[in-house]
């Protein structure tokens, strides 16, 4: 088949363009942020690909890109940074079938005590019958030594997912939840005065009067405004637990506990929390802070029942497997491997040999570090797409096109190397691989490029270059190829800071190994290291919890009360909600309402500031409740949002959009891009100052009435450290920031730079965790962690300025820049 060719494409800011695509190549979409290599690549390649093939199926559904036409497609699949689902119950070993791989091994081998004769039997050497039942079968095996019949732990047996193998206590989750007494009783306190945290106004008048009555019913009154630290343990024990607990009971044994409110029928503090919790009613979320998530005592937090966590492999228990790195559970498949012999080793060959193809694959992509009891929610969105990059290999399909959103996102460049070769892999099994990338290694391996821009938004939308990463380097229109032409000159001056550090001792949590390390105090500073060494664990769970670390003598943070606040900016998304965009996010939606609600044709029409919001009723469209589209259920497939036919995708009724300030409607406003937005307000310094402030962390593209739900890691990521800067402008703080460059064009890394520079001469102190080597070489400090990932990492390698990293023999980093 020939080149997929593509014509007229006018979706988003793509200006009518038309290019070739080789097939069964390893393609790069690149170019600035917002120049519309996403827009190329999903909303129109992937889209129509689907579209023609469900077609061809007789299914309809899927909403025609705006583009003439595009011959030679193929079935395509689309391997994103979504997260996974915040199911509790899925693991890393769910998800890709590792675990239930394991557990068939654990059916086949595993060892444990016949509890008849108390000698060890091993499963493979019993005899086994199945009993049938109401169409129910059961697996029942006989001892080697005694002949006593039992039942055979089966891979059922070891889910924490099903009846017959989760702990009975905490039903598999490994955790049950717990009350927070320090939140829900203030001790110092006397009722009257509020000791009990949800009791207020009238209902905690009501609540004391029913105790004190039931104090009176079991002859143990007390004087009012008695602090709570100072009741007996029976008056303490009522309040509590109530009067018709087991508690109470035992402490009056010889009294019948009262009928009435009156006689001093008390529920008890704690039995009202779990009684509303069980009730799961609106309040229940007022309810978060008095309950905690706490080992469960049963299972110690190993998920299985008693006998199904007992049994052993090589002497190795089930939950202790789990907990294990991917690169030590290879090491174990392998021991298990060698160790396998005759009749054993026909049992479990197959899983053997399809464990070692699928851990490999994932420590491949830079994820050995990960266990698989890792619950797949605390996942990031580039460790998602990477365990489903990793799994792709496993299907045997070809003639697919496979399209993927940065698979190197915040890999360490030694871990890029694992990406590149599964991506020619999958090339080679005659797939067409694309990729929208910015990581120069990447690009280096690719067959071909497409560079998008000039520019973002309004300025991108056009082929500036293709060919090879070197044939970029020789057309004049491409930004790329201009910018990797260019001579990269390193920093000779580094910042010295205040002389002030920032110290962390014995810092051990997870993989640390008892390190100390010093930041200095008014610099720049980067925290590298291969994926998995530590670096998030260091700066976002030991130096940002520096407040609740300095109770013992581990992880312990000094010279961090000097600063006036730590603010930490993290990759988590900013919100799933769709009516929240860029302008309501950032508060600028509010002094734009305030302008349109004071124009005198406003006043005229009797229009406030409420009547130009989307979310409250008024002046939006009530069809669509202000959002511009309404959901069709697709049924089979994921819903649509269809524009809505009333207001016609306005979110506003017709009279409120007459109203214009500078000739903008309020509607054109929310599709105006940040960038416009600074000439049409360029009277309103209110919100000209936080537009230029987007603009400086490279997000002028973006429109004002973008949803966040829209925005990708990287993105949002910097809204909320534009947000941060606003609202801490000249204060003395530290900054933790989790990979800011995310998603970010090597251009638009240097543009980035500029604000980080300029919130470090402005006071702060910024540490970030990072890959990029642009940043890297324009930090004044880099702590270099490693020198592996998971229990191989955990130490400091290397601490120093640039120059001196890329001198010391043992940083990996070093080496890389």
């Amino acid at each position: 088949m020939g080149n997929m060719i593509i014509k007229g494409v006018k979706e988003g800011n793509l200006k009518d363009i038309s290019l070739e695509i080789p097939k069964n190549k390893l393609v790069v979409f690149t170019g600035l942020s917002g120049s519309g290599k996403s827009t190329l690549a999903i909303d129109t390649i992937f889209n129509e690909c689907q579209r023609q093939y469900l077609e061809a199926m007789g299914l309809q559904g899927i909403h025609k890109p705006k583009i003439d036409s595009i011959r030679n497609v193929s079935p395509s699949i689309l391997i994103t940074q979504n997260e996974y689902s915040k199911n509790p119950r899925s693991s890393l070993g769910t998800v890709t079938d590792i675990y239930t791989d394991i557990r068939m091994i654990y059916e086949k081998l595993s060892k444990r005590t016949c509890p008849n004769c108390s000698k060890e039997i091993v499963s493979d050497q019993c005899r086994e019958e199945v009993e049938k039942s109401k169409d129910e079968f059961k697996v029942y095996m006989y001892c080697s030594h005694c002949n006593y019949k039992m039942e055979k732990l089966t891979r059922t047996h070891f889910s924490y997912n099903t009846r017959e193998g989760a702990c009975k206590t905490c039903q598999g989750l490994g955790k049950v939840l717990k009350i927070n007494e320090d939140n829900v009783i203030h001790e110092h306190l006397s009722l009257e005065a509020g000791a009990i945290d949800f009791w207020e106004h009238r209902y905690k008048d009501y609540q004391i009067s029913v105790l004190y009555n039931a104090f009176k019913h079991y002859g143990i009154p007390i004087p009012s405004d008695t602090p709570v630290k100072d009741f007996h343990e029976s008056q303490k024990a009522m309040l509590l637990y109530g009067v018709e607990s087991d508690e109470v009971k035992k402490l009056f044994p010889n009294i019948t506990p009262p009928k009435t409110v009156a006689e001093g029928s008390f529920e008890g503090v704690f039995a009202v929390l779990w009684r509303r919790l069980s009730e799961k009613g609106d309040g229940t979320k007022q309810l978060d802070s008095y309950f905690e998530s706490d080992i469960c005592g049963a299972c110690n937090g190993e998920r299985l029942n008693e006998l199904s966590r007992s049994v052993t492999v090589l002497d190795t228990r089930l939950p202790e497997l789990v907990s294990l790195s991917l690169e030590e559970l290879f090491q174990w498949i392998m021991k298990l491997e060698n160790a396998a012999k005759g009749t054993k080793k026909d049992l479990v060959e197959a899983y053997l040999l399809d464990l070692k193809t699928k851990i490999q694959r994932i420590v491949n992509v830079g994820l050995g570090y990960l266990s698989l009891d890792r619950q797949t929610m605390t996942l990031s969105g580039g460790e998602a797409q990477r365990i489903k990059l990793a799994a792709t290999l496993d299907s045997s399909l070809t003639g697919i096109i496979y399209i993927m959103d940065e698979p190197a996102i915040g890999l360490h460049p030694k871990d890029t190397i694992g990406i590149i070769n599964i991506l020619k892999e999958l090339r080679d099994m005659d797939n067409t691989v694309m990729v929208i990338e910015h990581d120069v290694d990447v690009m280096q391996e690719a067959d071909y490029i497409v560079d998008i821009g000039p520019g973002s938004g309004k300025y991108g939308g056009e082929i500036v270059g293709k060919g090879s990463l070197e044939e970029l380097k020789h057309q004049d229109t491409s930004v790329t190829g201009a910018y990797l032409k260019r001579e990269m000159k390193s920093r000779k001056e580094f910042r010295k800071g205040t002389g002030d550090f920032i110290e962390v001792k014995n810092a051990d949590l997870y993989n640390l190994k008892n390190i100390n390390v010093n930041f200095p105090v008014g610099c720049l500073i980067s925290v590298t290291g291969v994926s998995g060494s530590g670096k998030s664990t260091l700066v976002f769970e030991v130096l940002a919890k520096a407040e609740m670390k300095n109770r013992t003598d581990h992880n312990k943070v000094s010279g961090a009360e000097a600063f006036d606040q730590i603010i930490t900016v993290e990759q988590s998304p900013l919100t799933r909600m769709k009516r929240s965009n860029v302008a309501t996010y950032s508060g600028v939606y509010s002094e734009i309402r305030k302008i349109f609600g004071e124009l005198k044709d406003a006043k005229d029409k009797g229009f406030s500031t409420k009547h130009f919001s989307f979310n409250t009723k008024g002046g939006r469209c009530e069809n669509c409740e202000g959002l511009g589209y309404v959901t069709s259920n697709m049924l089979f497939f994921k819903d649509i949002e269809v524009t809505c036919p009333i207001c016609n995708g306005n979110q506003f009724n017709d009279e409120v959009l007459t109203v214009k300030y500078e000739g903008y409607s309020i509607k054109d406003i929310l599709g105006t891009s940040v960038e416009d937005a600074l000439d049409v307000f360029n009277k309103q310094p209110k919100v000209l100052k936080f537009l230029k402030l987007l603009v400086d962390v490279g997000l002028g593209y973006l429109e004002l009435g973008q949803p966040l739900t829209t925005l990708s890691g990287g993105e949002g990521q910097r809204l909320k450290l534009a947000k941060e800067l606003t609202e801490n402008a000249n204060k003395n703080n530290l900054y933790l920031i989790d990979e800011p460059t995310t998603g970010l064009h090597p251009i638009d890394v240097e543009n980035f730079l500029v604000l980080l520079n300029r919130m470090v001469d402005s006071g702060s102190t910024v540490i970030v965790v990072e890959h990029n080597q642009q940043v890297i070489k324009a930090s004044d400090w880099i702590i270099d962690l490693g020198p592996e990932g998971g229990i191989n990492g955990g130490r400091v390698i290397a601490a120093g300025t640039p120059n001196e990293i890329i001198s010391n023999e043992n940083s990996v980093t070093g080496r890389f820049l």
